[in-house]
């Protein structure tokens, strides 16, 4: 629907681009299918168990995905190559939560995006110094929102201070490889 229902609102340039391209479907839908259910639908899947097995199935689940998800993007600009697709833009706003939201206030910490995964971080900045989505990311309202309105996981409501990585570093694509 976003690739075309609202052309008619936006400059000419930028009409009909799609990020749901007729020949990367499959590959997008694969990868939605599994990136949903165990890093984006994951982190509350961590965050709301309320049984200590539940809780740790789940968060194995989600960091063997960010694994897998590392060693995508450490052959590849994005997920599906050099082309920014709907399933970036699906993970990316999981990801640009993750250190300052998911890894303390949902439990989610077995590692950290800034710490553990190069090529993550790598491509959540790429996305981030993109024109416009920078823009889109209040961070100080995205803690604000988890951490006051989760009584039941955080009673006190007391907001953390760090944002995460610095978005706003330099980014290194990965090289290209022969294979």
């Amino acid at each position: 629907m976003f690739n075309t229902a609202f052309d008619e609102l936006i400059a000419p340039e930028y009409r009909g681009i799609t990020f749901y391209p007729e020949e990367l479907r499959p590959q997008i839908d694969e990868l939605n299918e599994w990136i949903y259910d165990t890093v984006n639908n994951g982190v509350y899947k961590s965050g709301f168990a309320t049984a200590q097995d539940a809780y740790e199935k789940n968060c194995r689940a989600l960091f063997q995905s960010l694994e897998r998800i590392e060693e995508i993007l450490s052959k590849n600009e994005f997920l599906l190559g050099k082309r920014l697709t709907e399933a970036d833009l699906r993970l990316f706003t999981t990801i640009v939560r993750f250190d300052p939201v998911y890894h303390g206030h949902f439990k989610c910490n077995i590692k950290q995006i800034a710490t553990g995964y190069p090529s993550i971080l790598r491509w959540t900045r790429e996305i981030y110094q993109l024109p416009g989505i920078k823009e889109t990311v209040n961070m100080d309202h995205i803690k604000k929102h988890y951490y006051m309105s989760h009584t039941q996981i955080n009673p006190s409501q007391v907001v953390p201070l760090s944002n995460g990585p610095n978005l706003d570093a330099p980014t290194v694509k990965p090289a290209a490889r022969p294979y």
